[in-house]
């Protein structure tokens, strides 16, 4: 296997689950129905700062080179996301202890494998949170910070994709793809699991694409 065919495979099997996390229900679970540019602004830097401490976690005790390397690099990355985010918010942000399911369960990861497949479940996801905050700008017609997410949305796709090329190296066995493509199937599902459930206390029905 290689990076395409094992970013293929996972977008494969977790098709339904991918495509309804990119359907325009995705912004109504995140920010309890609240879609106020200043709770939607404050969901993304939630989440950025989750991913930011998740990658500082990973860094601090990798013990593969190239994997540390990339977990410090996409923990700076994420660092600059939350800055960028909260900037916008000005002093009306205070951050949500709470990491989330997706990051819980990204935290729960131990071998490298599973936290570089882990990486590539949490790419896909944040790609398509990116792209309902692109639009939502959008729509309110602000296209610098629609601007300021299509290129976040850019990177995050692009840590995606380092975490599967690195996979080529580090997966020797086909064990080892699979606990890669097991950990990045679980971040999805989590991710997934907690959109259905918000929808699900709003009343509504998660399992219709829009």
């Amino acid at each position: 296997m290689d990076a395409t065919e094992f970013r293929d495979s996972v977008e494969e099997s977790m098709s339904d689950e991918l495509e309804r996390l990119g359907s325009s229900k995705l912004l109504v679970a995140l920010t309890d129905a609240d879609l106020a540019e200043k709770t939607v602004l404050r969901t993304v830097a939630n989440s950025e700062r989750a991913a930011m401490e998740t990658f500082e976690s990973w860094a601090d005790d990798e013990e593969h080179t190239d994997a540390r390397d990339a977990f410090a690099d996409c923990y700076d990355q994420e660092r600059e996301h939350y800055d960028r985010v909260v900037a916008f918010l000005a002093d009306e942000y205070e951050a949500d202890a709470d990491a989330g399911e997706l990051h819980d369960r990204l935290r729960s990861l131990e071998t490298t494998a599973a936290r570089l497949g882990g990486l590539v479940g949490r790419s896909l996801v944040g790609e398509r949170t990116h792209l309902q905050v692109v639009s939502f700008f959008v729509n309110e017609g602000d296209e610098r910070r629609a601007d300021v997410f299509r290129e976040l949305r850019t990177e995050t796709a692009a840590q995606g994709d380092r975490a599967a090329e690195l996979l080529e190296t580090v997966c020797k066995e086909t064990e080892d793809w699979n606990r890669a493509r097991t950990a990045a199937e679980e971040a999805i599902d989590a991710a997934y699991d907690a959109y259905a459930d918000s929808l699900d206390d709003l009343g509504l029905d998660p399992k219709p694409i829009c």
